[in-house]
């Protein structure tokens, strides 16, 4: 039986692969847009921005008065900007957090009070291993997934007399437009203390991005775990060398796991 599942920001990346292949396995696909953009006589777009509550809602009115339900939110829709701590602009801060947490939570809103009513539906909510572990010169974008990690552990216990499951995907290095979109935050210059450092780790973070898996790969795992009755809370998806970076991040001292994970960005 195919479900109704609404994801946000399909433009590109995760979310364009997404919808795609779960459109192509028989679902049916509701996905919103910020901009404009081509058509697919299968996926229905939606233009809407996760940071304008309004628009949220509008969209999700608009699938609840097509199908009657939405048995799963995929919150996808998401940004990076990276940039010395110290550096970072109000402004930058904001839209980095209301897009990758605020934005999460207006769509989620939306959508709770018909999953209720339905007393079933899946929820979920893409983090990072960034949300697992502070990157150098990403701290906002940890940030922005640490606390999509904190909310859909406290939502999930929240939602459970309603029979809805909250999912945290936690995806690691991919090669997707992200790495072309960052934005650059910190006003680099020659009098900027961690201009050398920065750009050197920027280099390492691009390359591993680069080098990265595909992102149908987490199309087609994301596929799966929607088809699960009971799937796990949460899913690691990433290399090998990066999964054991999350259990190593458990395991050991913050000082000495601080120190390998330095080292990789070169920070000595």
């Amino acid at each position: 039986m195919h479900k109704v599942i609404f994801i946000t920001g399909i433009s590109s990346g995760f979310g364009k692969c997404t919808a795609e292949y779960l459109t192509q396995n028989g679902q049916v696909v509701y996905g919103t847009s910020r901009k404009s953009i081509e058509s697919n006589n299968q996926i229905n777009i939606l233009k809407a921005d996760v940071t304008d509550l309004a628009s949220i809602k509008a969209a999700v009115e608009t699938v609840l008065k097509k199908e009657g339900r939405i048995d799963v939110l995929i919150n996808n829709a998401g940004m990076g900007i990276s940039g010395p701590v110290e550096y970072a602009s109000a402004e930058d801060i904001k839209v980095q957090m209301d897009t990758n947490f605020t934005g999460m939570v207006n769509v989620i809103h939306s959508v709770l009070p018909a999953m209720r009513k339905q007393q079933e539906g899946t929820i979920i909510n893409i983090s990072s291993i960034g949300g697992l572990m502070g990157l150098p010169f990403q701290g906002f974008y940890s940030a922005s997934k640490y606390a999509i990690e904190g909310l859909s552990e406290a939502l999930r216990m929240e939602l459970k007399p309603f029979h809805i499951k909250v999912v945290v995907i936690r995806p690691g290095d991919f090669y997707t437009s992200f790495t072309s979109n960052r934005k650059i935050d910190g006003h680099l210059n020659e009098n900027n203390p961690y201009e050398a450092q920065f750009l050197k780790t920027l280099s390492v973070i691009e390359t591993d991005e680069k080098g990265g898996m595909k992102p149908d790969y987490l199309a087609r795992k994301l596929g799966k775990i929607i088809g699960l009755k009971h799937p796990r809370s949460h899913y690691v998806i990433a290399t090998a060398e990066q999964k054991l970076a999350v259990i190593l991040k458990r395991l050991l001292p913050d000082s000495f796991f601080s120190g390998i994970l330095g080292s990789h960005y070169g920070i000595k």
